[in-house]
């Protein structure tokens, strides 16, 4: 499937910041599933974009604009070739050992809620790994009905509220790949955060910000990609940008802005199928 991206981020400031600093991971690699056809960024005001890689092999660029700034904006603009691997994630850039993604964060210390669904699921599964996380899957999307709004913030929010409220209040994609993470963890399967993109099977491109889900390592496999969100492995309506060991190392924008009150933050993220291909 050829899947064409637009993501705008817009910082509006009530008063003019004197400068502005931003680290962006909004650049997708090439891998067996997805094939990069064409990719920009742009900025509205003037400045050098300096490209390179992070420690988990994510393509980052960040950017210092000087002031004074009453807006600020990024657009992010391609097209993408996707494949449906079955979740099976092939040929991506791996920089650790699945081993380091064992480790807990802040964002994925599960809760007395987690830990108990991991265990029963692990007690259901033995030691056939797969079905586990295929378990873990099937009994927490049941508990990630929600209306689309409010869909990605500053990552401040734990797995806690995405799985002990039925439903959520206000979780985030996120949210809901934190849960998966740290359920995985409690039973020692190394799992993490990815970034990216999802066309939704209902046909609207307009969405309010991007889309996260987990990897979880499966021994003889390798990676698979958890959609919790869905209740699916990834297929071809996804598209893969960023992974870290939670959402923080895997956010899209991250940065701040020196003087200046009261900003507003909006994002527009439009994902469809391009154009060609659907009249074909």
């Amino acid at each position: 499937m050829r899947l064409r991206i637009s993501h705008l981020t817009t910082h509006r400031y009530g008063t003019p910041a004197t400068g502005a600093i931003q680290a962006l991971r909004v650049t997708p690699r090439n891998h067996e599933g997805q094939f990069v056809i064409n990719w920009r960024i742009d900025v509205s005001t003037d400045c050098r974009l300096n490209q390179h890689e992070d420690a988990f092999g994510n393509i980052t660029h960040t950017f210092t604009v000087d002031g004074p700034l009453n807006e600020l904006n990024v657009l992010v603009e391609g097209e993408v070739e996707t494949r449906d691997t079955n979740g099976v994630v092939l040929g991506a850039v791996e920089r650790f050992p699945p081993s380091l993604y064992l480790r807990e964060t802040e964002l994925t210390r599960p809760d007395e809620a987690v830990a108990q669904m991991a265990g029963a699921a692990r007690s259901e599964a033995g030691t056939d790994d797969l079905k586990l996380l295929h378990l873990l899957l099937e009994r927490m999307h049941p508990k990630t009905q929600h209306d689309g709004a409010q869909t990605q913030h500053d990552g401040a929010q734990t797995q806690e509220s995405a799985v002990a409220t039925d439903p959520p209040t206000g979780a985030a994609y996120q949210d809901f790949a934190h849960a998966f993470i740290a359920a995985a963890r409690c039973v020692a399967i190394p799992a993490r955060c990815v970034s990216g993109y999802f066309r939704r099977s209902d046909g609207v491109a307009d969405q309010d910000a991007g889309h996260a889900w987990a990897e979880a390592y499966v021994a003889g496999l390798g990676w698979i990609a958890f959609d919790v969100a869905n209740g699916i492995c990834a297929t071809d309506a996804h598209i893969r940008v960023a992974i870290g060991l939670d959402y923080l190392g895997a956010s899209p924008v991250r940065g701040m802005h020196y003087g200046g009150a009261a900003e507003t933050l909006s994002v527009i993220v439009r994902v469809q199928q391009a154009a060609s291909q659907v009249q074909g």
